[in-house]
């Protein structure tokens, strides 16, 4: 494996950016912006012009089904809910995490949304900022056209169609690209703060803490090894003190968990009854296995393309943070044990993946190119999300 370089200051965090900076960089934005809002309006308009042949409703699938409802039901009624299914399983709502039901109950308070609508806004909403901050990641580790490419392919990803969504998706991103790019910045306590609000709104934010806690670690072994030991801590007080600081969401919705249930474990418990249980991949084998040939081969062609992105990522010379979190969230959502069909959604994400190929489109020869690129790929998203959508299983 080559040598990873951090390309991370964290001792000497630059200053905070002033309005006039600010608005200079949502201007540096704006393309990127206007890309992603293409992308997503392209899959909107699929399923707005597919969804009344097959006679449903387009903001119904939007908002009305799958994990929005539970999260709608917790926005207006809070915890207790427990659904018990025809085969005896029993899924309890402290599964979902609190942050977007909590966005959807203030907004819905404070606007004529409703709590659907309310959450359809949040997701839309979330996924500008999310496309903003992958393309200031994108732009920092490169230029201004790779991170406007890196934010249209990630908002063509083929579940793009959840960014559109009453989902998490968004809004996770949104935390994780910002709190990547304040580490890159070394702007370590807004990094673990931008945790926090990720670890309210889902479990993957493991991989986001693990990113922060490996990049802390290794600048000071870093540290230690050049001799620079005088003052080790104190010099980087600020970097500690984020990573400190960036569990603290997780941790606090798995503590109120533990106390509401009784039992110091309850979290996992939950997670168990929905069949989330860790397994070390054995459930993907065992669904692999259980495949046609053709569908077998083609899904392990799909995983070893996802593995070739990884080594690419490796050889690209990523930060190390955007490597830890990039891999670590296609593993979390490769060894558990639930529903097969969500794991390309839960591995979306994991923006980092895109950069070997938003790399490679943006340096082709012309602008040109690299929009049909786009195009062709923002299509066949919108396709196949309309398709997904109108089916009757969840994404």
């Amino acid at each position: 494996m080559p040598e990873l370089q951090t390309r991370l200051h964290p001792a000497v965090p630059e200053p905070r950016a002033s309005r006039p900076q600010a608005r200079a960089l949502l201007t540096a934005a704006a393309p990127a912006l206007a890309a992603y809002a293409a992308v997503r309006a392209l899959g909107l308009l699929a399923l707005a012009l597919w969804a009344p042949a097959e006679g449903k409703s387009a903001p119904h699938l939007l908002g009305g089904r799958w994990d929005s409802v539970w999260y709608q039901r917790i926005a207006e009624h809070g915890y207790g809910y427990t659904a018990t299914l025809p085969d005896g399983g029993v899924h309890p709502d402290l599964a979902f995490f609190p942050l977007l039901p909590a966005l959807e109950r203030g907004l819905a308070t404070v606007t004529p949304l409703t709590v659907e609508g309310a959450g359809i806004a949040v997701a839309w909403v979330a996924g500008l900022v999310a496309a903003w901050g992958v393309f200031a990641v994108g732009a920092r580790l490169h230029d201004r056209r790779t991170g406007v490419v890196l934010a249209a392919l990630w908002g063509a990803y083929p579940t793009g169609f959840v960014q559109s969504m009453a989902y998490t998706e968004t809004l996770f991103t949104a935390c994780a690209a910002w709190s990547l790019y304040a580490v890159l910045k070394g702007r370590w306590i807004t990094a673990g703060a931008l945790c926090v609000l990720a670890g309210l709104t889902r479990p993957t934010a493991a991989a986001l803490i693990a990113a922060l806690a490996v990049t802390a670690l290794s600048v000071l072994v870093r540290e230690w090894r050049a001799g620079r030991r005088d003052g080790l801590l104190r010099r980087n007080i600020r970097m500690l003190l984020g990573v400190c600081l960036a569990p603290l969401g997780w941790l606090g919705y798995v503590v109120f968990v533990a106390v509401r249930q009784g039992s110091p474990f309850a979290y996992f418990d939950v997670q168990a009854r929905w069949g989330n249980s860790i397994d070390g991949g054995r459930a993907l084998a065992a669904f692999i296995a259980g495949l046609p040939l053709p569908a077998a081969l083609g899904l392990c062609a799909a995983l070893g393309l996802l593995g070739w992105l990884v080594v690419l990522c490796v050889r690209q010379r990523q930060p190390l943070p955007l490597l830890v979190y990039g891999i670590a969230v296609v593993v979390v959502s490769l060894i558990g044990s639930g529903y097969f069909g969500s794991r390309p959604r839960l591995m979306m994400p994991a923006f980092p993946l895109l950069l070997p190929p938003a790399v490679a489109l943006a340096g082709l020869r012309t602008t040109a190119r690299t929009a049909a690129v786009v195009t062709v790929a923002a299509l066949a998203s919108a396709v196949y999300g309309a398709w997904t959508l109108l089916g009757s299983g969840p994404p």
